[in-house]
């Protein structure tokens, strides 16, 4: 079975990324498409001056039912079978973590997303990506 990861955070790139993988895995027996998004977790010592653990989760949950929202008529009528899954940790380590619990071989995300601190040519999520995957990745304009 082929798995394919892809990185989504709700913006229009992330979406044409989630087409991009149904296509890849068209061409492929038994393949799964997951798409993951990923919460990044605010440092708890900053936080928890301000914010109860319980107030944290609220706000990663609501975050991540906002991006899968924007991908549910994808999702819904998706040709190929489809896991979704909102991650709260580091980016870097919950990807490379994801990829090895879930055996994916193939990873698609957009170049650009919502981050607000833009790269040089890639977005910043981008470039930490590239750098912390050893897996094939498809980047979608």
């Amino acid at each position: 079975m082929k798995n394919i990861l892809v990185l989504i955070d709700g913006s229009d790139a992330s979406l044409r990324a989630i087409e991009a993988a149904f296509e890849f895995a068209k061409l492929v027996d038994d393949a799964t498409v997951h798409v993951v998004n990923v919460q990044i977790a605010i440092t708890p010592r900053r936080a928890v001056r301000f914010f109860s653990q319980e107030v944290l989760d609220d706000y990663y949950t609501e975050e991540g039912r906002i991006v899968m929202e924007k991908a549910k008529h994808l999702l819904d009528n998706a040709p190929v079978p489809v896991k979704k899954r909102v991650i709260v940790g580091e980016l870097e380590e919950s990807v490379r973590n994801y990829i090895g619990a879930h055996q994916c071989t193939h990873a698609v995300m957009g170049t650009r997303g919502l981050s607000a601190v833009p790269g040089l040519l890639l977005g910043s999520v981008t470039t930490k990506i590239i750098q912390a995957i050893d897996i094939p990745l498809t980047l979608i304009k």
